[in-house]
């Protein structure tokens, strides 16, 4: 090799490497709807959603749970989030000791009024033969919302997924590739099951109605990597994605929130969830932007969970208050709502 070649290639090499390191774009604001938003999560991320649906009610029409236990499960204790919310060696939940912490923090401000609380729409799916999150974890979460809901009967749909394992369902013939899908009853990989029903257009639809076009293939969209560093939260990856159906750019939009489960975060660049859940398809037809964001692996959080049990929070909190208002990622989501129903960029 010359050392004109071997320089090139060296040259090739660090603008390839300085291209890589560039940051993507920041979050935009699109002037999304403030209401009818919604938040949804499998796993962690149905952990997640839940506190977040907790702590500002007012800003969700609608929370959507996919594999995971009651809101406070863990209650800052990683002993009882492994025996009481995934497993349940240590026994169910006490449903009472969480409505306590519930009521202490409405006490302090940290979650949203019981009346707003009171008026969502709730979807629940749990697989029965679920061997991460154990399927009683998802009965609970149904009583718990029972008894905070005004109507139950017509505000909550609780669906269970015959010899379904952990994960989220796709439908049994979906167009996913077929190395992105894992079994219905033994799940695994991707967490993606090929089971029916295809689970997002289940939740959207049992949230917000039936979407606004008929023609999904025609209504087509873009999904964008954008820096998450504007949102500083313990865990948090460097960048989320963001899926913008066509026509979304300029206002007027509406706006979900989707939180992936352990082992599924695009920061360790697998993008199977944020590609290929079906809630794209489902938003472009409801002109509905699906907001992303990623947790990356840790030390404390090796499998890139979202924070359900306080490990965002200080080392030194006997007690964190990840599960509230003041929760670091919580809060994190918070302000990447808050960007993107913002008056629109003027570029």
């Amino acid at each position: 090799m010359t050392l004109c070649l071997a320089a090139s290639l060296l040259l090739g090499l660090a603008a390839s490497s300085l291209a890589a390191e560039t940051p993507p774009p920041d979050l935009p604001r699109l002037g999304l709807q403030g209401t009818q938003a919604s938040v949804i999560g499998v796993s962690s991320g149905g952990y997640m959603a839940t506190q977040l649906a907790v702590a500002w009610p007012a800003r969700f029409a609608g929370l959507g749970v996919v594999a995971a236990g009651p809101w406070a499960c863990a209650r800052g204790e990683l002993g009882r989030a492994l025996g009481q919310c995934m497993f349940t060696r240590l026994g169910p939940p006490d449903l009472e000791a969480i409505q306590v912490r519930y009521r202490d923090y409405l006490s302090r401000n940290l979650v949203g009024a019981p009346e707003d609380l009171a008026g969502l729409r709730v979807f629940v799916w749990h697989g029965e033969a679920d061997q991460t999150v154990a399927p009683s974890l998802g009965d609970a979460l149904v009583d718990q919302f029972a008894g905070w809901l005004a109507d139950p009967q017509t505000q909550l749909r609780y669906q269970k997924g015959e010899g379904a394992a952990h994960g989220w369902p796709v439908g049994a013939e979906s167009d996913i590739p077929a190395n992105a899908l894992a079994s219905c009853g033994e799940g695994g990989g991707s967490h993606l099951l090929a089971c029916a029903p295809a689970i997002a257009a289940e939740a959207l639809t049992w949230l917000h109605g039936a979407p606004s076009s008929d023609d999904r293939d025609a209504a087509g969209g873009r999904l964008v990597r954008f820096d998450q560093s504007d949102f500083d939260a313990r865990g948090l990856a460097d960048a989320g994605y963001l899926f913008i159906p066509a026509g979304c750019e300029t206002g007027g939009c509406k706006l979900t929130v989707a939180l992936h489960g352990c082992q599924m975060s695009a920061a360790e660049g697998d993008t199977t969830f944020v590609r290929y859940s079906g809630l794209n398809d489902w938003a472009a037809a409801d002109r509905r932007v699906v907001l992303y964001p990623q947790v990356e692996t840790s030390l404390a959080n090796p499998k890139a969970c979202w924070d359900w049990w306080g490990y965002g929070e200080s080392t030194w909190q006997l007690d964190p208050l990840h599960d509230s208002r003041r929760g670091s990622q919580v809060a994190a989501l918070m302000g990447m709502i808050d960007r993107l129903q913002a008056a629109p960029d003027v570029d």
